[in-house]
């Protein structure tokens, strides 16, 4: 934002908070707490400049059908330095957001109304949705300065220094079995947490653990079968386990061992890592010699179990020599919360790399090309695109001019 107000540009941000359209219902609820208002009175604060957010009708579960003509007065006063920028509403919370038929382009048509230039800076966003790719069809695209940055650090997980020990965690199976099939190809150890583990645990013992979907253990035999063969996975030995999801009530939770897991048994809720995992031998050593560490991961529920997160932070801070690169949005959260100020330390740190979307980077992981992201393809084609009718006006230019 200092970049394009410094070369006179005039700020319209829009971003999207939280997933407030439901794929199975087809529906949209706006929600107070999804709303960009903390994120401007925040910017208003640091930068102590007037941001205004327009007010459009949300039209029930439909969510806000279209762009107001009433911002036009809004525009106005942006560019006669009346205000310092507009801040536009949840993306989300616009029916052509995630659409893919008649809404979709309408919205971007409007979107584009709005601005000359469009800039993508947000890699955290690599779905192909109206704000982050259609939108890149219809004006001229650049890419900001922190999206090139991450795509620039996002190499260095695809080419990384050895040994590379990937830590990921997350609370479903299905929607990552691609990108933790490319990961355990790439990775010289690779260590699960969360529901993720919970899954694989299932898979290699036989056991049941409450709150892990069948058929996703079904998926996670694919992964156990690979890794008889070439023993990537470190497990972590020690786990919570708890009677209830409603907290960490004392004597309904206790430190159990995988060492005891037998086929057909059954488990309650596996919610955290014990911290006494992340000191046994095989963790020690795993993260103690790794040269480059990935982490997308929280590995208990939060905020209650939160002592497996801050002991593996611990730890992997212990390897001073190795390139240690974090990724996602609660990843980072907790890691700040749980460490504040090693986390500060680390915006500052050559041996530390933060991104702002790990879901971002295992999709690149995936696909195995950064360019490879849509929204990367589509600022790329755009370039292409509008050098074409640049290539095209000057041709004709000069056929004019020499007729003449």
């Amino acid at each position: 934002m200092y970049n394009i107000v410094e070369r006179g540009g005039r700020p319209i941000i829009m971003t999207h908070i939280g997933r407030p359209y439901d794929k199975k219902t087809k529906t949209i609820t706006a929600r107070t707490e999804d709303s960009v208002d903390a994120v401007v009175r925040y910017l208003q604060r640091k930068l102590r400049i007037k941001f205004a957010v327009p007010q459009f009708h949300v039209n029930g579960t439909e969510g806000i059908l279209d762009i107001d003509t009433s911002i036009n007065w809004l525009i106005q006063d942006l560019r006669n330095r009346r205000i310092g920028g507009i801040y536009l509403p949840n993306t989300r919370w616009f029916a052509g957001e995630e659409d893919k038929g008649e809404k979709l382009e309408r919205f971007v048509v409007q979107l584009a109304g709005l601005a000359d230039v469009f800039v993508n800076d947000a890699f955290g966003s690599w779905q192909s949705h109206a704000s982050t790719y259609h939108i890149a069809k219809l004006l001229p695209s650049y890419a900001g300065l922190s999206l090139q940055d991450e795509l620039s650090h996002v190499k260095l997980i695809l080419n990384p220094d050895r040994p590379f020990v990937a830590i990921v965690a997350g609370a479903k199976y299905d929607t990552k079995i691609g990108p933790l099939t490319e990961m355990y190809k790439k990775v010289d150890h690779l260590i699960l947490g969360g529901v993720m583990y919970n899954t694989y645990l299932c898979a290699k013992y036989g056991i049941r653990i409450k709150g892990v979907e069948e058929s996703d253990i079904e998926l996670a035999k694919g992964l156990v079968d690979q890794d008889k063969l070439h023993k990537k996975i470190v497990e972590l030995p020690f786990l919570i386990e708890s009677d209830t999801l409603d907290g960490r009530i004392e004597g309904r939770y206790r430190k159990i061992s995988s060492k005891e897991f037998t086929s057909g048994g059954e488990y309650k809720y596996v919610v955290d890592v014990d911290p006494a995992s992340f000191e046994s031998e095989d963790l020690v050593q795993t993260i103690g010699q790794a040269r480059t560490i990935f982490v997308n991961a929280v590995m208990g529920l939060m905020p209650q179990f939160w002592r497996g997160t801050s002991k593996m932070d611990e730890v992997i801070d212990l390897n001073s020599s190795a390139q240690k690169f974090f990724g996602g949005g609660d990843t980072l959260q907790e890691f700040k919360s749980l460490h504040p100020k090693l986390y500060h330390e680390a915006l500052h740190s050559a041996k530390y790399y933060l991104f702002t979307g790990g879901g971002t980077v295992l999709k690149v992981i995936e696909e195995g090309d950064p360019y490879g992201l849509d929204i990367v393809k589509a600022l790329i084609e755009n370039k292409q695109s509008y050098s074409d009718c640049s290539r095209a006006q000057a041709a004709h230019s000069y056929h004019h001019n020499k007729t003449n």
